[in-house]
């Protein structure tokens, strides 16, 4: 409406400007008098209401229709902004994913696998990421108790640290560990968890990494056609996740 007023309203005015002129010159007596009632006549005639009314009442049905489809906008700027809108980018869990992980494989180096499990759930107690509900889940299916869990900490895109039953548990991803080489014997675990489209999670007690704990999230059942048919009208899709390439690709 903003772009065809721009050119609209400039023209409807030169028009009765011209109307104005050409009745002052040849129009009959009084021709002050018959030039400004033409003129005044070109602009209300040509008032564009129908885009006043227009304009509200689109914005109204656009969003009403997002609504229905789950989406929300948080303004009327937005939604007419999407128009030039060339790339979306999407989040994985809950988006392209049902987002409800759970705990499929358990790879361990050394120790008792349940025990494993157990600490590392008890220890996602205290985190709200969405990987650790799959963890306490996956402990909770086995018939494990959780234990309290002292000094958590959380590190922002890496993992979480704690002591759990007087032992230190670290549960994360590669960058967790810095440059510990003692991790690369997981790293090969990990690198399969990954190409079967898991997320892998690392497992250290008391700094010495022991295990890889594989989640996976199944993919939606619409994602895929959804995405194919952004592809057709044009759109480049960009898919978002602190998940590790591999995973994300698989």
């Amino acid at each position: 409406a903003d772009r065809v007023a721009s050119y609209f309203v400039p023209a409807v005015v030169a028009i009765a400007a011209v109307t104005f002129v050409v009745w002052a010159l040849v129009g009959p007596e009084p021709r002050l008098a018959h030039a400004l009632v033409n003129a005044v006549a070109v602009l209300i005639i040509a008032c564009p209401c129908a885009l006043g009314l227009a304009t509200p009442m689109s914005i109204m049905v656009g969003t009403g229709r997002a609504a229905r489809a789950g989406v929300l906008f948080k303004n009327a700027e937005a939604l007419q902004l999407l128009e030039r809108v060339d790339t979306l980018v999407v989040d994985k869990t809950g988006t392209v994913t049902e987002g409800s992980p759970t705990l499929v494989a358990v790879v361990v180096t050394g120790g008792d696998e349940n025990e494993v499990v157990r600490l590392a759930a008890s220890l996602e107690q205290q985190s709200e990421h969405p990987l650790a509900g799959a963890l306490i889940a996956g402990a909770r299916a086995r018939g494990l108790s959780l234990l309290p869990v002292e000094k958590f900490q959380s590190v922002t895109g890496k993992g979480v640290v704690g002591i759990v039953g007087g032992r230190r548990v670290a549960v994360g991803n590669r960058a967790l560990f810095g440059d510990d080489r003692a991790v690369a014997v997981l790293d090969e675990a990990a690198a399969e968890l990954r190409g079967r489209g898991q997320t892998a999670m690392l497992v250290a007690l008391d700094d010495r990494p022991i295990a890889v704990l594989g989640v996976a999230d199944p993919i939606k059942p619409g994602a895929a056609g959804a995405i194919a048919a952004l592809h057709r009208q044009g759109l480049r899709v960009v898919l978002a996740t602190g998940d590790h390439r591999t995973t994300a690709e698989e």
